[in-house]
């Protein structure tokens, strides 16, 4: 048998992704108590380059936040985003007209297709405590075949989502399935909608010096585990600090020793397309050429418009988590 431990890297801002992931970026900001209107009082925000404000200062950013930190109505086109919200709550707005509130374990899958504008904010609702905010942001590509695909908004709540409570281990199967434990359905015409494709999104909690065997996948795929929160943890032998990816051979079992601390995982795993890719910021295609059209596109219809108030669009204080989607269906959580 080969080696186990292909490559380990540090984590940078965004973290290192493998075909059929694009990007995946980890924010956890300990922002302070709300003003009352669901941002940080004014004070705080002296001295920071509000529009860009990406170094974190006294412990948290406002992004491309103004007066409420996250992200005003951007597009996107070409790929999906799957957002896992830990901790902390995001509103969420978009050019079909949905919106929703979600948090505190829940993900939102949002098939982008052919063209969608969204934005996503991160409202304080605590006015006399700190507002935590832990949240992974992950690309996945569509293949050429589904590029232009209707765009698609879909819930995946915190209740419904299957964790598989090991020993000394708990994993919250996002999508994908562990020991033939099934996720719930992802969009359907994502890459992850067809099991052949064996994709795979596990965010794993281990305790203090416990172990777990990552069991092997049963096609050639791309693994990765991101390894965000901890003292170390031993794999093959190898002595891995926090803040670090390790690239693994799926086609085979691999036993994590953790250290001293609780520690704290993302996995993502996957077929790859193998498709060529061009990107530019927000879209991505197969070629430059697809890349401007879609670009002329949006220019032309900004992808249907933005049917809200204001870019950085939040949600009424005292709502709770919802969604609201494009034919009008109503979730209250």
């Amino acid at each position: 048998m080969g080696k186990k431990v292909l490559q380990i890297f540090e984590l940078g801002f965004p973290w290192q992704t493998q075909d059929p992931f694009l990007f995946c970026v980890y924010h956890l900001d300990h922002y302070p108590k709300g003003n009352g209107d669901m941002g940080p009082d004014p004070s705080h925000l002296q001295g920071r380059p509000l529009g860009n404000d990406f170094t974190i200062k006294d412990g948290w950013r406002m992004y491309h936040g103004t007066t409420i930190p996250g992200f005003p109505s951007h597009p996107h086109c070409g790929f999906e985003t799957v957002t896992m919200v830990n901790k902390g709550f995001c509103d969420h707005s978009d050019s079909l007209g949905a919106a929703g509130r979600f948090g505190q374990g829940d993900v939102q899958w949002m098939t982008a297709g052919r063209g969608v504008q969204h934005s996503e904010m991160f409202p304080l609702l605590h006015d006399t405590k700190e507002n935590t905010m832990e949240l992974f942001q992950i690309w996945l590509n569509l293949p050429k075949a589904n590029k232009f695909v209707d765009p698609h908004f879909k819930m995946l709540w915190h209740e419904d989502i299957p964790v598989i409570q090991e020993k000394q281990a708990s994993i919250k199967i996002v999508t994908g399935s562990y020991r033939d434990m099934p996720a719930q359905a992802p969009a359907p015409d994502s890459w992850a909608a067809d099991p052949m494709n064996e994709v795979a999104i596990w965010n794993i909690k281990m305790e203090a010096e416990g172990t777990l065997t990552l069991p092997k996948a049963k096609a050639p795929v791309n693994r990765t585990l991101y390894f965000y929160e901890g003292s170390a943890v031993h794999i093959e032998g190898e002595r891995i600090l926090p803040n670090h990816g390790i690239s693994l051979d799926a086609g085979q079992e691999v036993v994590l020793e953790n250290g001293i601390k609780k520690g704290c995982f993302l996995l993502l795993q996957g077929k790859p397309i193998n498709e060529p890719v061009a990107k530019y910021g927000p879209f991505v295609m197969n070629t430059q050429a697809e890349i401007q059209q879609v670009m002329d596109q949006f220019r032309r219809t900004q992808f249907g418009g933005w049917p809200w108030p204001y870019p950085d669009n939040v949600h009424n204080k005292d709502r709770g988590r919802f969604a609201q989607y494009p034919n009008g269906d109503l979730v209250e959580k």
